[in-house]
């Protein structure tokens, strides 16, 4: 165990101790902004040493998004990357059987997802034990992490991977909080609740926290539920949001009744790798969680491409967007769009470069002459 660590467990042990009512709770949330300290420490330390990095680890991006195979050894990883992808990977059934970053490539409903087969994550993995570091380096730069869990044992080992990535600032299924805060030179600290803010928090407590990270001149804006852990991710800055999805492997291996106690993980996937059930789900599930959308192009009098569509994340769903997909130079030439699909009214609709297209739209474009 590692001395940040070490240092964490003993804040959380007079946390644990600490009674908590109104007196004590500019206290509690002292505490808690020193573990986020310390966590930032940790993070710092996978990044610089060796996060991501080293021989058989530097995986370029490709393709249309990016997917990470995370779980413990043994839990079936490389079998499920043998099924998903061309690529082979060896399965074994002794443990580290995968002990490099290994690419492969999904191919759905004409895009092209890259899934890496990380080695096997252990406890201890954010404080460097086996190879944590690289692992939770990779992950980082995922669009989506699947975590692979034992059907026979899948909560101990969601628990402890859920703290692992936690631990190095990774938010599984969690939205960025929306707090704004802007240093300024002078004036103090000046808290601002927008309309919709739900914050579960006094403005001494919110004073206490920025002081402990020595902001104390800067307009904080707060917006939507925020808590005291929120607050100090937004100080810090360098917490990253992951959808995930925990797909439950060996299901062959238990008994109906055992499925049903599975209903209590949220954003799960029951499958066996090994017998290949539940793959189409799985799938649709992946397409669905990376919040992709196929927009079809069509030559001028010609019928459109239905086979090779251009892959766009519905957060950049625009004209614009699409043109910049395909080459950043095509938006100077760009003079309008001519759009079939559910996002226009009329069947063909000419649109300019802001309209927003939906899944499976046709686009044509038309050149400035």
């Amino acid at each position: 165990m590692s001395a940040i660590t070490q240092k964490i467990l003993e804040i959380e042990q007079e946390i644990a101790r600490t009674q908590r009512n109104k007196a004590t709770e500019g206290h509690l949330c002292l505490l808690r902004a020193k573990i986020s300290k310390l966590r930032r420490e940790q993070i710092d330390s996978v990044m610089a040493k060796g996060g991501g990095a080293g021989e058989g680890f530097d995986v370029m991006k490709s393709g249309d998004a990016r997917v990470g195979l995370i779980g413990f050894p043994s839990v079936g990883k490389s079998t499920l990357m043998n099924v998903l992808t061309d690529t082979f990977s060896e399965v074994n059934e002794r443990e580290f059987t995968t002990l490099t970053c290994i690419p492969g490539v999904i191919q759905y409903k004409g895009s092209k997802i890259q899934l890496l087969d990380l080695p096997g994550i252990i406890e201890g993995a954010k404080d460097g034990r086996g190879k944590g570091r690289q692992v939770i380096g990779v992950a980082r730069t995922c669009g989506l992490i699947i975590v692979v869990l034992d059907a026979l044992k899948p909560l101990i080992h969601k628990r402890i991977i859920e703290n692992e990535l936690e631990g190095v600032g990774i938010k599984l299924n969690k939205r960025k909080p929306d707090i704004i805060i802007r240093s300024n030179a002078r004036g103090g600290l000046v808290i601002n609740r927008g309309l919709t803010s739900d914050v579960k928090m006094s403005d001494e407590t919110i004073h206490a926290v920025l002081k402990e990270y020595k902001v104390n001149n800067a307009e904080v804006i707060l917006n939507g539920k925020c808590g005291v852990d929120d607050l100090v991710d937004a100080i810090e800055g360098n917490r990253v949001y992951i959808p995930a999805l925990y797909v439950i492997n060996k299901i062959d291996q238990i008994t109906i009744e055992e499925l049903d106690l599975l209903d209590q993980i949220p954003n799960y996937v029951l499958i066996s790798a090994h017998k290949k059930w539940n793959m189409d789900e799985l799938l649709q599930r992946i397409w669905d969680k990376l919040d992709l959308m196929r927009i079809y192009t069509k030559p001028k009098g010609q019928v459109p491409d239905y086979e090779a569509p251009v892959i766009l994340p519905r957060k950049k769903n625009k004209v614009e967007d699409f043109c910049n997909k395909i080459h950043k130079a095509f938006l100077k030439e760009f003079k309008y769009a001519i759009l079939w699909g559910s996002s226009v009214k009329h069947q063909p609709m000419k649109v300019g470069k802001d309209h927003e297209l939906q899944d499976e739209d046709v686009i044509q474009i038309v050149k400035k002459v």
